[in-house]
């Protein structure tokens, strides 16, 4: 693998980085991998400290960083939605001033792309974006590594996403597909497809590694074909419980299926960000599903139980590429 210096870096949107720098994470990630599964230390970041800002909280991202953090021989601090005043005691651009004069590596995951942009803007140090309500860029270099482990490669790959793709999963698939030369469809109904602007872009992208986009309403012909069929929850984080019914009314028919894995083909696998709603067995599941008679939302149990299921290979792997993103941009 050939190394490329991305050291000092940030990390907010995959739009700032190229299909080879793109690769190079991928790579740098999956040769940590190897490691830590041989039980070989690799302390490379010895004696540095970064903190992680949660506005949002989260399960797989704070243990990611937490676990890659610690492996690299990092000091880590926690600050969740209480254990900070960025925005509300003290402006964005001044946190990212103290921050950076203590830590190495700053990690943010909270709400609008335009915070984590201030944050990196205002520091002196590298700034990562955990999850904002328009892009999830870590979670993307994990998806991508999970295909490329399962299918050898990248490039000529059918994803489909299923579902909400106006925000950030939508999003942040759309333009790693297009960066690295896949053929990404979006099926949903057309009220959620993402930004009409951010399609311009990727289109652009896509004229360049020979991605294809393709956007539909149709199931059957929008999976036929597939390599990985992907989803996500149906109601984003911070949303109200109000929106649930519109959206089960407009997504039902986008949930993944058997007929849908099946119409795929028999190659085809499933991803999940996670976390899912595929059973009754979490406390909002078990509203929600009460409420509107339904076992499962966005997929079914049998689906996400099933051996096409790669959801917790993929969930393992946020580690592993957040790992190579602190790495690659904390040193030479």
């Amino acid at each position: 693998m050939e190394k490329i210096s991305l050291k000092g870096h940030d990390f907010l949107k995959l739009l700032d980085y190229t299909p080879a720098e793109i690769e190079y994470l991928i790579d740098l990630a999956a040769e940590l991998k190897a490691k830590k599964r041989a039980g070989v230390a690799h302390r490379l970041c010895e004696g540095k400290n970064i903190a992680l800002i949660f506005e949002k909280t989260s399960t797989r991202t704070r243990c990611s960083f937490e676990v890659a953090g610690y492996d690299l021989g990092m000091g880590v601090t926690y600050l969740d939605p209480t254990g900070s005043q960025i925005g509300k005691k003290e402006t964005i651009a001044d946190t990212a001033r103290v921050l950076a004069s203590m830590y190495d590596g700053i990690e943010y995951r909270g709400y609008g792309q335009e915070i984590v942009e201030e944050l990196a803007k205002y520091s002196k140090v590298p700034v990562w974006n955990g999850l904002t309500n328009e892009f999830h860029p870590t979670q993307i270099l994990a998806d991508f590594l999970t295909v490329k482990e399962h299918f050898g490669r990248l490039s000529g790959i059918n994803f489909v996403y299923m579902g909400d793709a106006r925000y950030n999963m939508g999003n942040s698939l759309m333009v790693g597909a297009c960066k690295m030369g896949m053929n990404f469809t979006v099926c949903a109904p057309a009220e959620y497809f993402p930004d009409k602007a951010l399609v311009d872009e990727c289109r652009k992208i896509a004229n360049e590694t020979g991605a294809t986009l393709t956007f539909t309403e149709d199931v059957k012909s929008g999976t036929k074909g597939a390599d990985v069929i992907c989803t996500d929850v149906w109601v984003s984080m911070g949303e109200p419980y109000e929106v649930w019914e519109k959206r089960i009314s407009d997504l039902s028919p986008y949930a993944v299926t058997r007929e849908v894995m099946e119409n795929a083909g028999e190659s085809a696998v499933f991803m999940h960000c996670l976390p899912s709603y595929h059973d009754l067995k979490t406390t909002i599941g078990k509203e929600v599903g009460e409420k509107f008679g339904r076992e499962y939302m966005e997929v079914s149990d049998e689906v996400f139980e099933s051996d096409r299921s790669i959801v917790f290979e993929e969930a393992e792997n946020r580690m592993h590429t957040i790992k190579a993103v602190m790495l690659a941009t904390l040193t030479d």
